[in-house]
């Protein structure tokens, strides 16, 4: 093969990989946005079955065709405590047998590529596709037009593939050299570091099968790369997971523990029969035979399949080990750590239903944020202890970071396709997230309040500080009925925690009546009876402000209830 020809291969491969991730892509996001709330109240109602969550992860990957995309949502839900590690696993294992569908199918394409253009059918395919996406007035039809669209482009790329292994095949210098790499493990690591650079281990599968096809590669060689191609598919959940919590970092641990594992097993075993001169192959060539695509894709089948029925019974075991990799921790602090994230990340953008599930999980976290600062000012101010300071400083750090960082998550989520229900609930989040860092200023207020007590050493009547505690404990009420209620959507308990703010009224108003009496009595320092009066006045609106956060929940109800 001359330069030129060489150059025309590599770049027509170039361009088939392109297009048929592109393809991937397109199909993957339309399937998901015409089916993600659909597959988010399915996970929702799926009890711990391990069978029913190998079933739903199986099926989620086939209707979706990305198996990333399926993990992502499992961790997503993980993470947002959703659903437990023990079916997050059984759906990680199905997904695993999902994403075999992708070689299926291009498996069948391949067939009669010697007797018509497969690739002319495929491109007016993908033409439809595009037309309907382009002049359909209806969402649904918009998304039913790009997944044709993306169905068609796939095969494109494909054809745009084989072209270029056959080409290649047409040079003995890369026939031999391919040949000539025959280590089993070296074949199994190649393929995880495609697949991981990829970032698609259906790109991987479907190159092995053109190499294949075309004489490129044998059959042997082909299966192990596949291998090692489940191996390099945990890079998108290990990324999603471990800038997540811990049962995030578990499940993607998870992912990856059950693939290595099935490959060690596959890898020994292959090695075991090949004592005996029998393969993988020439077992899978006995059942297809003069079918190099099928039996290729059929193996990689069989292997998921297999991994996933040995893997079962051991799940407990598998999330004991992963539970000790990953042992648990008190509820999340920001004690002497970096503000960050507790539970969302740029990787669940891609599937919205789940990164507002994470998104609501990260304003209560920041609400509990909010009232721990609170409580420890109180505490501060009523014992002139500033002990908690720094605990009280690095919270509030927390809480500006968490401020900004939703607000850039908030921007980046609503660029996204979202249901009626999600965008109404999106469009609360910016107020309720206003309110929450107000209430952390207010305690900030608060703990200034302590400080300058500490530095003038004086301080409260008794009676002052029961006073401080009673109204602490009436928004501590406040706090937990209006977050009760926010995660239910529910009006009845929002209803009660407007009684609760009105006892607090009551009792704030309380506070600066009885401080007048008792300056008149002198029983109260009178250098302090500015701060005392300011403490109830900021007591009082760190109430509005929980109330404001639980009010949004008469905006979002009726998107609820339509959805």
């Amino acid at each position: 093969m001359d330069s030129t020809l060489m150059a025309t291969a590599i770049l027509s491969l170039m361009a088939g990989i392109g297009v048929f991730l592109i393809a991937c892509m397109i199909m993957s996001t339309n399937l998901e946005s015409l089916g993600s709330s659909r597959l988010k109240k399915l996970f929702e109602k799926t009890s711990d079955n391990k069978l029913a969550g190998v079933g739903i992860g199986a099926a989620t990957t086939a209707a979706i065709q990305s198996s990333g995309a399926t993990t992502v949502m499992i961790i997503g839900f993980v993470n947002a405590g959703m659903i437990s590690l023990t079916l997050a696993a059984a759906m990680i294992y199905g997904a695993n047998i999902g994403t075999t569908i992708t070689a299926q199918i291009v498996a069948v394409g391949m067939f009669g590529a010697d007797r018509i253009s497969l690739s002319i059918i495929f491109a007016a395919i993908a033409g439809i596709g595009a037309f309907i996406n382009v002049f359909a007035k209806t969402d649904r039809m918009k998304k039913t037009g790009g997944i044709l669209a993306g169905f068609g482009m796939l095969f494109v790329g494909l054809n745009l593939m084989s072209d270029s292994m056959t080409d290649f095949a047409q040079e003995q210098e890369v026939k031999d050299f391919l040949a000539s790499i025959e280590n089993l493990v070296l074949l199994v690591i190649i393929g995880a570091i495609l697949t991981a650079i990829v970032q698609s281990s259906s790109v991987v599968t479907s190159v092995a099968i053109t190499m294949l096809v075309t004489g490129l590669i044998d059959l042997e060689q082909g299966i192990y790369l596949t291998m090692g191609s489940n191996i390099g598919s945990c890079v998108v959940a290990i990324l999603a997971g471990f800038t997540s919590g811990k049962n995030a970092k578990r499940t993607a641990l998870i992912h990856l523990l059950f693939n290595v594992t099935g490959v060690i097993i596959f890898v020994i075993v292959g090695l075991v029969m090949g004592l005996g001169d029998i393969s993988y192959s020439s077992l899978f060539q006995e059942v297809f035979p003069d079918a190099p695509q099928t039996q290729l894709a059929m193996f990689h089948t069989f292997f998921n399949v297999v991994t996933v029925i040995i893997m079962l019974p051991l799940t407990k075991h598998l999330i004991t080990l992963v539970t000790r990799i990953i042992p648990d921790e008190k509820e999340p602090s920001t004690d002497n750590s970096e503000p960050h994230m507790y539970y969302i990340n740029s990787y669940l953008l891609r599937t919205p239903p789940i990164a507002i599930q994470t998104l609501k999980k990260e304003i209560i976290n920041m609400a509990r944020i909010a009232m721990e600062n609170f409580r420890l000012a109180c505490h501060m101010v009523s014992t002139k202890d500033l002990s908690e300071a720094e605990r009280f400083k690095a919270n509030e750090r927390e809480l500006d970071y968490l401020n900004e960082n939703i607000v850039h998550y908030l921007v980046k989520l609503s660029e996204r396709e979202l249901s009626d229900k999600d965008s109404v609930y999106l469009s609360t989040v910016y107020h309720s997230i206003t309110d929450l860092e107000r209430i952390g200023d207010y305690a900030e207020n608060i703990m200034e309040y302590a400080e300058k007590l500490v530095e003038s050493g004086d301080g409260f009547s008794d009676a002052a500080k029961a006073e401080i505690a009673n109204v602490r404990d009436l928004i501590e009420r406040l706090y937990e009925k209006v977050m009760q209620a926010y995660t239910e959507v529910n009006l009845e308990l929002l209803d009660e925690a407007y009684d609760i703010e009105e006892s607090i009224d009551v009792a704030t108003d309380m506070m600066a009546d009885e401080h007048i009496k008792r300056l008149a009595n002198g029983q109260c320092n009178a250098s302090v009876g500015a701060e005392y009066l300011s403490l109830a006045s900021n007591a009082e609106r760190v109430a509005d402000h929980f109330i404001n956060v639980g009010k949004t929940i008469r905006e979002i109800l009726p998107a609820y209830r339509r959805s």
